[in-house]
């Protein structure tokens, strides 16, 4: 599993493009849309977490459909899947998602700090966002792996991913957000909505490589 997950990471920062293009996606929705809701930095400081989330979802989504397809491409997938059983197939999705997390979705998290500066956001809501999305986004990888399962077969599965994926997320961004918004504000406790944030990573995390496996046996059939 080891071999596998340096594999991965190396094909990841290989496919230097897919990355470049993930990161200046996640860069230019931050950027544009305080042209849509108005210059006020005090409304840009108030929504500046849930923007940073938007876009850290949407550069996920950008490149979760080639989760699976250079595996399915080069036959090594179906080896996967005939050769192993299924608690190993559901092992090698999870060590799968953990190093497209960390090729793809950490970089993303890096550069946050700076583009929250952007949004005229607080220090203590900056760090909160990072935090946030360090604790939440392998929720959404681990979501998005079971969409990219059930689109491998489909020459163009991106959309049909975005549909699967996308109702399944809004709890993790429920909770990144608040959980920020309770650092800016002495009104909540942000404590609970870390540990529902949390929660939810660890859940996702032990249903969604089962859940992708079964969808690859699935489809393979």
């Amino acid at each position: 599993m080891k071999g596998l997950f340096l594999r991965d990471i190396k094909l990841a920062f290989a496919s230097g493009n897919n990355l470049v293009i993930s990161i200046l996606f996640f860069l230019a929705v931050v950027v544009i849309t305080p042209f849509g809701v108005g210059p006020s930095g005090e409304l840009l400081s108030r929504i500046g977490a849930g923007i940073v989330w938007i876009a850290a979802l949407l550069a996920v989504l950008l490149g979760l459909d080639r989760l699976f397809q250079t595996d399915k491409e080069d036959g090594s997938l179906d080896l996967m899947i005939m050769g192993a059983d299924f608690s190993t197939l559901a092992l090698a999705v999870f060590v799968k998602c953990l190093a497209h997390w960390a090729g793809t979705v950490l970089p993303l998290i890096i550069i946050s700090p700076f583009l929250t500066l952007l949004l005229n956001m607080e220090s203590a809501a900056s760090r909160a966002t990072t935090l946030t999305l360090l604790l939440g986004t392998p929720a959404i990888t681990l979501i998005g792996a079971v969409g990219a399962a059930l689109t491998v077969a489909l020459p163009h599965g991106g959309v049909i991913l975005s549909v699967i994926v996308l109702p399944l997320t809004i709890p993790v961004i429920i909770f990144g957000v608040s959980a920020v918004y309770a650092v800016t504000t002495a009104a909540l406790n942000p404590v609970t909505p870390l540990l529902f944030l949390i929660a939810l990573t660890l859940f996702f995390a032990a249903i969604g490589p089962v859940a992708t496996a079964a969808a690859l046996k699935y489809t393979s059939e």
